[in-house]
């Protein structure tokens, strides 16, 4: 239920939204303000470009399109230039043959008109460029904004545009599937997708890595460096040409071909859009485009990101919102993407970017006042209006770690209009409690704390790792707990040690707990489901441009006698134990119990009743555990089966049955075994944590 109403703060009069939860209500007259904003901004599309359709269908003019009759229409954006002129493998880079028209606007119009043999002017798979004469005089080379592709020769350090228009594209045939009510995201990056000392193709991607990511039970995929950035070691952050897939990859058919072959197996993709700032080159990127220090971006200094050492749009701008919102547009109708994770929300959202920021409080006052940056919320907003009116199953993730409120709410709510939000906190508490914590002196509250700390209605992705921890300079949570051994000790055929035996254990567990209780979606890393045993670092000055760590060894799995395999195993059982059961689509849990002392946690969510425990010593026999369905509990995952790397010390053939005796909260509880008798198992249950997992039957 939502109540509309209104109040005037300074003779202004705003609407009001008041949203019942539980027990509190929360009044947001700023998010009534900012959908006012919205309005107007939609209103004005209206007027001026007859609605968003049309608006966001922009790359349908721009760049280089070619008309019915095979002639070629070039259209861009440059208002501070004094002329442009088209200059290519066409014309044997004539400087001067083909000026383009200055129209209204800032706008520049070119027509090339067929060959006499009626193909087009100019032939598919040759370069082109853009030259740009200054009022001060200089001619400047560049490529289109609105580029479709751009390849770098070997020795070059600067990207070419050439023209994409093949005889025979890629017709994709197979739906979009539905959007899933349980999302289970597999984060993955197509160029380390191999174990093999190269950058992957799309075509690698396609035939060997799908195939896995189906297997494991994942109905998402979220790619992270599709658009173009011409530095391999930005991990795809430093966007240069943003409506070109990375051609270091392959061609744009064959990515469309992976999308396809991902839906005909069911599998949803996402991309990782960057909207929040571009590359600051400027001969094969945005900046200074037509000779300004602006053009699509703020001037100094509000323009320039000083620690990412980049270009911060004017989101304030007509032409930045039309290049933008069609940037998205494109990603979905032309590769028939089915979503985007946002990346760097926080620096768009604040003027200070988050700079400076030892952390955010939560207070309210950090989230609506001036230091808020209204143009990129709006556009925030209006990027998830257009998206969601025109593919309804669209979804969107912000990575966000301010905390800003209503992130995750409708934009007729005043909220921003994201599905979903990264839960940030929760890898950097693994992080932090494996560096400075054994793990006998966990605290078990504070860590289910940090798991269901999330605005209720505001639907979260966990993870306990993404790629922001794989990173040189960081550990995946397997090198934390398993670094010293993980090159010696990792084969079955030699006696488990208490290193990798806890090891083992604790990864499992850490990753069905952030699993079960940290949001409403899951989130994995390529590589990181069968504990991946090395850090992630792409080529560069820095490791002799090195690829020996920007691979994932995806081989290891395949060997039986390596201990990866196991936690491979377990990894695809938990999602599909999920997928059956459906707890990440369910409200948030109960918690019954967190005992510190015993190190237990039981918490039950969609039917399904979790016991972990922790204890690195001790098991116990007839544990009472609350759980609120009466009935026979049988037990479903247990990560102590020697399929997973454990010992299989329990019996699942055990049926346990509940008493009529409310316990901690719940109508009911149950006894239960949590790992038999520590005698039988003296050394190894001293260095093994077991978790179990119980549904009912």
């Amino acid at each position: 239920m939502m109540i509309y109403t209104s109040v005037r703060i300074q003779h202004i009069a705003y609407p009001v939204v008041y949203f019942p939860s539980n027990s509190y209500i929360v009044v947001c007259v700023p998010c009534g303000y900012r959908y006012e904003l919205l309005q107007k901004q939609l209103f004005q599309l209206e007027e001026a470009e007859g609605g968003f359709d049309q608006f966001t269908r922009s790359y349908n003019t721009f760049g280089v399109h070619r008309l019915p009759d095979n002639r070629l229409f070039f259209k861009e954006w440059a208002p501070a230039a004094e002329a442009l002129f088209l200059t290519g493998d066409f014309n044997g880079w004539d400087k001067f043959a083909h000026p383009y028209t200055k129209k209204e606007f800032g706008k520049w119009e070119l027509i090339l008109p067929p060959k006499h043999d009626k193909s087009p002017a100019v032939d598919h798979n040759t370069k082109l460029k853009v030259v740009v004469h200054t009022k001060e005089g200089e001619r400047l080379y560049r490529i289109s904004p609105w580029a479709k592709y751009v390849t770098r020769e070997e020795k070059s350090v600067i990207y070419d545009w050439v023209h994409w228009d093949p005889p025979q594209p890629y017709i994709q045939i197979h739906p979009r599937p539905k959007k899933p009510t349980s999302l289970r995201i597999y984060e993955a990056h197509v160029g380390i997708a191999s174990p093999e000392g190269k950058i992957a193709s799309y075509t690698n991607f396609t035939n060997n890595v799908l195939p896995r990511i189906k297997d494991l039970g994942y109905n998402c995929i979220q790619l992270m460096a599709i658009m173009e950035h011409a530095y391999y070691a930005s991990f795809g952050y430093q966007i240069t040409s943003f409506f070109a897939a990375s051609s270091r990859y392959g061609t744009p058919e064959e990515l469309k071909q992976l999308l396809d072959a991902a839906h005909s197996m069911g599998i949803v993709v996402l991309l990782d859009v960057v909207h929040s700032h571009a590359s600051k080159n400027t001969e094969d990127g945005l900046n200074a485009f037509d000779g300004s220090d602006s053009c699509f971006f703020h001037s100094p200094p509000r323009g320039e990101h000083k620690l990412w050492d980049s270009r911060l749009f004017n989101y304030s701008s007509w032409e930045v919102l039309r290049f933008l919102l069609s940037n998205l547009r494109w990603w979905m109708e032309e590769y028939r993407f089915d979503g985007f994770r946002f990346d760097g929300i926080t620096s768009m959202l604040y003027h200070h970017h988050g700079i400076g920021k030892a952390g955010f409080s939560g207070d309210y006052s950090e989230y609506f006042g001036l230091q808020v940056d209204e143009d990129s919320l709006v556009y925030l907003m209006l990027a998830n209006h257009i998206l969601h009116t025109l593919y309804p199953d669209c979804i969107t993730v912000a990575e966000d770690v301010s905390g800003m409120p209503a992130l995750c709410r409708g934009v007729e709510e005043g909220g921003l209009g994201f599905d979903y939000r990264l839960a940030m906190a929760i890898p950097d508490k693994w992080i932090q409690i494996l560096k400075e914590l054994k793990d006998e002196d966990w605290d078990m509250g504070n860590i289910v704390h940090t798991l269901t700390n999330r605005r209720y209605g505001e639907k979260c992705i966990a993870y306990a790792e993404s790629h922001d921890q794989a990173l040189v300079g960081d550990k995946s949570l397997a090198f934390w707990l398993m670094d010293k051994e993980m090159y010696t000790n990792m084969s079955s055929t030699s006696p488990l040690t208490p290193i990798i035996d806890r090891g083992l254990q604790l990864h499992k567990m850490i990753r069905l707990l952030t699993h079960a209780l940290g949001g409403e979606g899951y989130l994995n890393f390529i590589g990181n489901e069968f504990g991946h045993p090395e850090w992630l670092d792409f080529p560069r000055e820095g490791n002799n441009q090195s690829y020996h760590y920007a691979r994932r060894q995806f081989n290891l799995v395949a060997m039986d006698h390596l201990r990866y395999c196991q936690l491979y195993a377990f990894d695809r059982d938990m999602n599909r134990t999920e997928d059956k059961y459906g707890w990440l689509a369910a409200a948030p849990a109960f918690i019954s119990a967190t005992h510190q002392e015993d190190k237990v946690i039981v918490f039950d969510r969609a039917n399904v009743l979790f016991i972990f425990n922790f204890h690195p010593s001790k098991s116990f026999q007839g544990y009472r555990v609350a759980v609120e369905v009466p009935g026979k509990y049988k037990i479903k995952l247990d990560s102590d089966e020697a399929q997973y790397g454990g010992h299989g010390r329990l019996d699942h053939n055990t049926e346990f049955f509940t008493e009529a005796q409310p316990f901690k909260g719940r109508s009911n509880s149950m006894q239960v075994n949590i790992s038999f008798d520590s005698s039988k198992h003296n050394f190894l249950l001293q260095n093994v944590q077991t978790v179990h997992l119980f549904l009912v039957y």
